[in-house]
């Protein structure tokens, strides 16, 4: 019987290597398994019906680019919840800009 081979997808999380192949085909699980340093909680892909190890959140510039893609997600407001809980000010920029938006035009 041959040992299934692993791949680790985040700090203290592995899954075999099939069922990654299979998540990545999924929508917003194109890059599972990128950021392996990472706990589960730094990312926002489950959040929002992705797969777990998608849309990294560690840092703003990466909540940033999550927001951004967001819409590759089943469930995009769960990503944007998940980022606008842990970086509160992203959530207040864009509001800002959305009423200048409005005002000036």
């Amino acid at each position: 019987m041959a040992k299934k081979k692993m791949v680790k997808i985040a700090k203290g999380k592995k899954l075999p290597k099939k069922k990654v192949a299979q998540l990545r085909k999924k929508a917003g699980g194109s890059n599972i398994g990128e950021y392996k340093g990472l706990s589960s909680s730094e990312f926002a892909g489950p959040s929002g019906g992705a797969p777990s190890g998608t849309y990294p959140i560690n840092t703003k510039k990466r909540a940033k680019a999550a927001l951004a893609y967001a819409h590759n997600a089943p469930n995009p407001e769960g990503i944007k919840r998940k980022v606008y809980a842990k970086y509160p000010d992203l959530g207040t920029a864009n509001k800002k800009r959305k009423k200048r938006k409005t005002n000036g035009a």
